[in-house]
């Protein structure tokens, strides 16, 4: 009887008693107030606060900083006066992709040392300024673009000569073949644009010959080669998307319907496939010895051992000695023998997850809505990182911005009248201020810092990011208790489908969210704490770490797995509270509490249960993502032929990319389905074990679970006596 007892309950007196039974209790209450309303009032004023900032920033910010490109004179290229001109030249190339930071000088459109304009197309020629301009009757607009010279100069009628343009750099003295990449002419680096045989033989920089210049190219543009092709690589993709999104829609639709084909057979498959598993995993476990021990045996002439071998990185120096083979056969069998002893020891409570699990397929069946509610779920998470990303953008770019006279060239003239920091006015600057310093520009620096919004940029950045990290966490809380409100109302109605309430899911999202907005805002707030801490970490580790010493890093090391693994426990306490408020709308601490008493007077079901479900989910995933995946490689890659459609696969640049767009594409439906199903088997699983404590199977407190359940624990429900 004592066995027995132990077999059917865990019970700890240190983690608490048992839940009584309760005559009044049918499932998920309905008559319950709102809990944790300081932490409710408290995350509206985080909202409100967050929709002030979000305000502030689109009243001060202007996108247009980051996503136009500028002239030398602060002008935006594409809008405005340069609506036609979306693109901005850069005069000397060279300059910008020597420079230190090369692809942050060259988007930051006016951080650049030279001259820039906006143009109508870039370049696609090479070019440079005929030494018959430089003679003293040469009319320069018979050399020079105008398109490509600063639109305050006109070549018609000056009376400057052609060095006089160079050297104040009105026009530029060169240019390359150069492609619109986000509206910047960077080098086009793809094809055979700079391919020695293609570059003019009088095109030499001044005081290089030819091999020179075409070194000089090369050096100055060979780090920005792979950032370059950006765009043309994503115009192939882009094209590819074209073609083919109708067969990856049709791919992403097989995924889905194979993912609820599948959590819906478990009903009839789930216990021949968790069997299967577990064999599986045996047999491979039992191939592995018997790998191990041929090694062994085969390497009985080997004299090497490993004071002989020492240390070194080449592994395979290690598989040759004949004692490493040895202590594979012993951790091997070692982990063997303990997974044979678990199955008999532990058969029962892997019956009862199973069950389990063929229960919330069954349940499943019942409410087909849940498998969808992770589309609410998912659209809720893209307006919070939108609401997010759109606001760190415009705090980014708010404040006027500040321009300071700079020399491009400090070679030419005296430029030492230039005052430090000497701000100025881009419309309103002109070089004949400087006359002793003709490569004079008024350049964008950065943007204005004084005030108090702008002072106070940084913290905003911070809050918007809490706030994010908050409103994250708190969707997802939302998703987990409505879910659990929803399997909770299928277990407790006596009668299934008869007692199901009408609409569970909607039910339980209202419940929710009119009076548990401040216990799921409180579990929310716990993991953002941590989650920012661990950020902490994160940038404090890549900021030191070169400066850090062994010590520190070991230490480090030690403080992130730390955080990683209560992150991890907060999860999965969070998860569990959120189970028993929907069930019973008490608050978060004494849901928590009440939850993790009760999982840890069950905790070897706990443990059996968890790692049977993720390693049927896991195959699920695998199959869907695996099957799917193979298909769509077979069918992109022109190896699977579909009469009667139009498709080539010869037409796509890229067919790897749909393929990878299926795969990633599936695992997303799969993983978003099989979560619905996790939270499912979470959820009967908590209920089951407050039936079994608060019920005996009598008349008077029968149990809810499935027959399939009591039979397994050799329970029933006695039947009510008649007169």
């Amino acid at each position: 009887m004592g066995r027995k007892k132990q077999e059917e309950e865990q019970n700890n007196p240190e983690y608490g008693e048992p839940t009584q039974f309760d005559p009044t209790f049918t499932g998920p209450i309905h008559n319950r107030s709102c809990t944790d309303i300081i932490c409710c009032v408290l995350f509206m004023l985080v909202i409100a606060g967050y929709i002030v900032v979000g305000i502030l920033a689109w009243l001060y910010g202007d996108p247009r900083h980051v996503l136009y490109p500028r002239n030398s004179t602060g002008m935006f290229c594409g809008i405005g006066q340069n609506k036609d001109k979306p693109n901005v030249m850069y005069f000397d190339i060279i300059k910008c992709a020597t420079a230190t930071n090369v692809m942050a000088a060259a988007l930051q459109g006016l951080q650049c040392p030279t001259t820039q304009v906006c143009v109508k197309s870039c370049p696609s020629e090479f070019w440079i300024l005929s030494p018959l301009a430089h003679s003293p009757s040469a009319n320069p607009a018979n050399y020079f673009k105008q398109e490509y010279c600063v639109p305050s100069f006109q070549l018609q009628g000056t009376r400057y000569s052609s060095m006089d343009i160079v050297n104040k750099e009105l026009c530029p003295f060169f240019y390359m073949p150069t492609t619109s990449v986000l509206g910047r002419c960077l080098p086009s680096l793809g094809g055979n644009a700079y391919n020695p045989s293609n570059i003019p033989t009088n095109f030499t920089l001044p005081g290089l010959d030819a091999n020179q210049t075409l070194a000089a190219i090369r050096n100055a543009t060979g780090d920005l080669t792979n950032s370059f092709n950006i765009k043309d690589v994503g115009l192939r993709i882009f094209e590819d998307f074209a073609k083919s999104w109708h067969w990856i829609v049709a791919g992403l639709v097989i995924a889905m319907v194979v993912s609820v084909l599948f959590l819906l057979l478990l009903r009839f498959t789930a216990p021949v496939l968790i069997w299967v598993l577990i064999i599986g995993v045996l047999a491979v476990g039992a191939f592995g010895i018997w790998y191990c021990y041929n090694e062994y045996i085969s390497l009985a002439t080997s004299t090497l051992t490993f004071n002989n071998v020492g240390f070194t990185t080449n592994v395979q120096v290690y598989l040759q000695v004949r004692d490493t083979w040895l202590a594979f056969l012993i951790i091997l069998s070692i982990v063997e023998a303990i997974l044979l002893l678990a199955l008999i020891f532990l058969r029962t409570r892997i019956f009862i997850a199973i069950a389990l699990i063929q229960e919330t397929s069954k349940a499943l069946g019942h409410m087909m809505s849940t498998l969808f509610y992770p589309i609410v779920t998912f659209v809720l998470l893209l307006v919070c990182v939108s609401y997010w990303g759109i606001t760190a953008l415009y705090l980014a770019t708010s404040g006027a911005p500040v321009y300071k006279v700079v020399a491009m060239n400090t070679t030419q003239g005296d430029c030492s009248v230039i005052r430090a920091n000497e701000t100025c006015d881009p419309e309103m600057f002109n070089t004949t201020q400087y006359p002793t310093c003709p490569s004079a520009r008024c350049v964008f620096i950065n943007y204005n810092t004084e005030g108090l919004f702008q002072k106070n940029l940084f913290n905003l950045q911070i809050y918007n990011v809490i706030a994010f990290l908050w409103c994250v966490n708190f969707v997802i809380a939302l998703g987990h208790c409505t879910l659990a409100g929803a399997f909770a109302s299928y277990y407790w109605a006596f009668s299934k489908p008869a007692d199901i309430p009408t609409f569970p899911l909607i039910q339980s999202f209202m419940r929710a969210l009119r009076y548990h907005v401040g216990s799921l805002a409180f579990g929310a707030l716990i993991l953002t704490l941590v989650q920012i801490v661990r950020i902490i970490l994160e940038y404090l580790d890549h900021k030191f770490k070169e400066a850090q010493n062994p010590c520190t890093r070991f230490i480090m090391c030690c403080l992130k797995c730390c955080f990683y693994c209560l992150e991890k426990f907060i999860k999965f306490i969070n998860r569990n509270a959120y189970i028993m408020i929907a069930i019973y709308g008490k608050n978060f601490c004494v849901s928590a509490k009440n939850a993790f008493s009760l999982l840890m007077r069950n905790i070897i079901r706990v443990v059996v249960l968890d790692k049977v479900t993720d390693l049927l989910l896991f195959f699920g995933k695998l199959l869907v993502v695996g099957g799917v995946g193979v298909l769509a490689f077979f069918f992109f890659s022109g190896r699977i032929q579909t009469p009667g459609t139009t498709f080539e696969t010869a037409a796509l640049n890229y067919y790897w990319m749909p393929i990878i767009t299926v795969v990633f594409g599936a695992y997303l439906i799969a993983h978003g389905f099989f979560s619905v199903y996790n939270m499912g088997v979470d959820t009967l699983f908590l209920c089951f074990l407050e039936d079994l404590e608060r019920n005996d199977g009598s008349p008077q407190k029968p149990y809810f679970m499935s027959k399939n359940l009591m039979k397994i624990l050799n329970k029933k429900n006695k039947p009510a006596k008649t007169g």
